[in-house]
């Protein structure tokens, strides 16, 4: 039986020898691509050469690309774990032609592959083709049928609508009709009783869609609308895991080598075995076998799309593809929590495993492993101490819930603040006897929806192309204005204001990238003037932000960046480089860069790190940057093949696509070697001086630096000096003034000794005066007072001091503090107990609404603050009510 490694390799030997170039994986995250946050098909870094935007460097290449579908047009994670064949992260091998061969060669090669080289019984294997689309006036695809024909029996070959059978990547982009290959993994026992042609789409687990030949031919635009492309290309995708359960001859893609390992590893760690015959309850299965076995698919499948995520740059957050990533983990984590009842970090103990078996293939996760395991900690322990607490909110929504149904307001609160995907809501409500109102909870998600999408919504309208054939180039390194002509532009609407965009055949803008921002500056149509308010990138189309159009945008353009802005961010990422260089000496070469910011005024680098840096270490890190200033070293680019970039030693970042030939900036050979697309000074000493002034911590694992250099550190210094010359003449100018400093923080802890030594002897003078006020309602001892006191705290002393002169008490004091109403309410245990009442209840629900402000505590002591003080005698007979 073939390893799944020497599978992947076949593939690749296969079309090596039909002329394609093996070419690297892109990143799993997408950068400079509004469309997307993630790979989800290994078409994306091609993009560019199928809408014509850019000249494809080969005309056929093949590779295995990461990818990664939990959002958008292609979702899969709802069945991840539960089937046995759909994946978060999965490798799409692939072979595409850019222009160059079409539907015959790619049809005869793909089903050489599968039945001669990989000898899959053709007996199992069906193919679909495009049925063709009234509605879109698309026809049927007669040539990729005809090429069938010659190698497929007419029943094996099957028409497939518009939803199976033409491919698009989302709303807008690149798309055409599509050929599938299925297989047919039944016995052959269920083969006979239903054809294996009457099961292809119809989500059967044994008849599986195992390649999909993609033939582009349109682009969507946004109005939905088809164009066709400037030339037909071929795009092609082999899911991986698919491919080497069928020919390790598995049930599952679980039960392949590709997974077997990790399936093994959380066995260990539980002391559980996966049974991976395990049926659910609708096919008779046990409940609890069969949920224990979709947690071991869960977690063997998101440890992948969450490592190499991570491994690719992309730290877990609150928005954006950091969130993605986050619902991953947490959902991972409360399948191991519920099902395998394992309550600690599991999911960071899985990385070497996986690590180990990538090595090779993606070796970006076994360089990062550390630090990858050191963010799924993290990651994991704060969602643990969320979920326990949860666990306790959701005790109190089912001890409050009538009618046998959760409210929806209540599952989002439980989704929104402590994390609870709806269905652990709905398992533990059911659990319990409960139902969940899952519409009103969607119409919570909804509106929060609503409200997210209102605060970010921008509309691009299609592109209006003013040159069909013309070509865009950058010129920036060496010149800082040229003359050029607007290729396209394209209206664009955010937040109820309206811009727009611009593509020019030549242009001396920076687009923002690798961290660096983009330029600014000027467009002249023959005199017009048009401010450049930021520049971009997409894909790899430079975009010039304008507020309005020329009334000639035909004409010939002056582009002119903003030198001296330029100068200054020039300067910052320069000092990115030696910081950089000078971290790894300090720290150790585990320091790798997650995250940049440069601009005019200042640099932010985020670095892995676990750690808080130490003062000398920060003064060691100053101290070598400022040497290699003071050096006046040249800083030399040069543009190289990557290999031998990196045998010189050049720094990639992980994360980051690179071209064939990349652009090397060096900074004395033996201390700085990036591989850098920014631009940067001519020497070091254009510095001048580098200065730290912020360190801190940015997620687990990674730190952020916040410096400045050049002109921005030398005003920085001069504000510094200044005021310190100030606080020197506050002092009257001590000959010591580090020693005058301390004996002023002595002199001021003496006397806050004494001031609180003098409002103790106060407090209790107040308190003997409110143990003479005291009434008995009810059996309870009440004291009520607006008292005289200096702050809050005073207040909660108070209660404290009562309470050891009083037994069954309930006491509710309060205070007007600088026109601000405070409260305090103490209630002795007994108290509590017998007659149900609870002081944190009390300040929440009949106290703050009369303050107008909030507050809370535990049952025997809460306080609050609030706005409205003029209604404090009303909070005092609100609380002697209650008795």
């Amino acid at each position: 039986m073939m390893t799944s490694a020497e599978i992947r390799q076949l593939f690749m030997e296969f079309f090596r020898n039909k002329g394609h170039e093996i070419v690297p994986s892109a990143p799993i995250v997408v950068k400079n691509d509004p469309t997307l946050l993630f790979t989800n098909a290994g078409m994306n870094q091609f993009k560019d050469y199928f809408l014509g935007n850019k000249k494809a460097p080969f005309a056929r290449v093949a590779d295995t690309q990461k990818c990664l579908r939990v959002s958008g047009k292609h979702n899969d994670l709802e069945e991840v774990g539960v089937d046995t064949y759909h994946h978060t992260m999965f490798e799409m091998l692939g072979n595409w032609s850019f222009g160059n061969y079409f539907k015959k060669e790619a049809i005869a090669w793909s089903w050489e592959l599968l039945t001669e080289v990989y000898k899959i019984p053709k007996d199992r294997l069906y193919v679909t083709y495009f049925e063709g689309d009234a509605a879109e006036n698309l026809a049927k695809d007669e040539e990729a049928y005809n090429e069938w024909a010659k190698l497929v029996a007419p029943d094996r070959i099957l028409p497939g609508n518009k939803k199976d059978n033409f491919w698009e990547m989302g709303d807008t982009g690149p798309c055409g009709p599509c050929s599938e290959i299925h297989v047919d993994c039944r016995s052959d026992e269920e083969r006979k009783k239903i054809s294996g042609a009457e099961r292809v789409n119809k989500d059967d687990a044994q008849v599986i869609e195992i390649w999909n030949n993609v033939f582009m031919e349109f682009n969507r635009k946004k109005d939905s609308t088809l164009e066709p492309l400037p030339a037909k290309h071929v795009d092609t995708g082999m899911g991986f895991e698919r491919l080497v359960r069928v020919l390790q001859g598995k049930q599952s893609n679980y039960d392949s080598d590709v997974f077997t390992g990790t399936l093994a590893a959380i066995e260990k760690i539980t002391n559980k075995k996966y049974d991976a015959s395990a049926k659910p309850p609708s096919e008779g299965g046990k409940p609890t076998e069969w949920l224990q076995a979709v947690a071991f698919r869960v977690l063997a499948d998101h440890i992948r799309a969450i490592s190499f995520t991570l491994a690719d740059g992309q730290l877990p957050s609150n928005t954006g593809a950091g969130y993605v990533i986050r619902r991953i983990l947490r959902r991972a984590v409360r399948y191991y929590y519920s099902y395998l009842d394992y309550k600690q970090p599991l999911l960071h103990q899985l990385v070497p495993v996986l690590a180990e078996q990538f090595k090779t293939v993606f070796p970006e996760l076994i360089q990062q492993q550390d630090f990858v395991a050191k963010v799924i900690k993290e990651e994991e322990d704060a969602f643990l101490r969320t979920l326990e607490k949860g666990l306790k909110k959701i005790d109190e929504i089912i001890a409050s819930t009538k009618n046998k149904i959760v409210n929806g307001s209540a599952a989002f609160e439980l989704y929104d603040t402590y994390g609870f995907p709806i269905d652990l809501t709905k398992l533990i409500a059911k659990e319990n006897n409960l139902d969940v109102d899952e519409e009103a909870f969607k119409a919570e998600m909804q509106q929060q929806k609503d409200r997210a999408r209102a605060a970010t919504a921008i509309n691009a309208e299609d592109w209006v192309v003013l040159s069909e054939n013309g070509s865009t180039s950058f010129v920036g390194y060496t010149e800082t204005q040229t003359e050029a002509k607007v290729l396209k532009y394209r209206k664009v609407t955010a937040k109820g204001k309206t811009s727009f965009q611009l593509v020019l055949t030549k242009t001396p803008f920076y687009a923002e990238s690798g961290g660096q921002v983009g330029d600014t500056g000027t467009l002249s149509f023959s005199g017009e003037e048009v401010a450049v308010i930021d520049t971009k990138k997409e894909n790899d189309l430079i975009i010039h932000f304008v507020e309005k159009l020329p009334t000639n945008i035909t004409a010939v353009v002056e582009a002119r960046i903003d030198a001296a802005r330029r100068a200054r961010t020039a300067v910052h990422h320069s000092a990115t480089h030696l910081l950089h260089a000078a971290l790894r000496k300090v720290l150790g070469t585990h320091v790798a860069q997650k995250g940049s910011l440069v601009n005019d005024e200042y640099l932010r680098f985020d670095f892995s790190h676990f750690a808080k840096m130490t003062t000398e270490e920060i003064a060691k890190v100053e101290a070598i940057v400022n040497e290699k200033i003071r050096a006046n070293i040249p800083v030399v680019i040069k543009e190289l093949p990557k290999d031998e970039a990196l045998k010189l030693g050049a720094m990639a970042l992980f994360g980051e696509k690179y071209g064939d030939v990349v652009r090397v900036v060096v900074m004395d050979p033996a201390y700085s070697v990036e591989l850098c697309g920014g631009t940067h000074v001519g020497a070091t000493g254009e510095l001048g001086l580098f200065k730290i002034k912020h360190e801190s911590a940015v997620a687990a694992g990674v730190r952020r630096i916040e410096a400045i250099s050049g002109l921005a550190a030398e005003q920085y210094i001069g504000e510094q000096l200044a005021q310190l010359h100030q606080v020197k003449e506050e002092l009257k100018n001590p000959a010591d003034l580090l020693k005058a400093i301390q004996n002023l923080a002595a002199e001021n802890s003496e006397v806050k000794k004494k001031l609180e030594h003098l409002e103790n002897r106060i407090l209790v003078g107040v308190r003997n005066e409110l143990l003479h006020k005291d009434e008995i309602i009810n059996g309870v001892t009440f004291v009520g007072d607006i008292v005289e006191v200096g702050n809050a705290d005073a207040l909660k002393k108070l209660c404290f001091d009562l309470k050891n002169h009083l037994n069954d008490h309930v006491v509710v004091l309060c205070a007007n503090i600088g026109g601000k109403p405070y409260v305090a309410v103490g209630v002795a245990d007994t108290v509590a107990a017998a007659r149900q009442l609870d002081a944190g209840k009390i300040i929440k629900e009949h106290i703050a609404p009369l303050i107008k402000g909030g507050g809370g505590g535990q049952k025997t002591l809460a306080t609050a603050g609030g706005q409205d003080a003029s209604n404090l005698q009303q909070v005092i007979e609100k609380v002697k009510s209650l008795l």
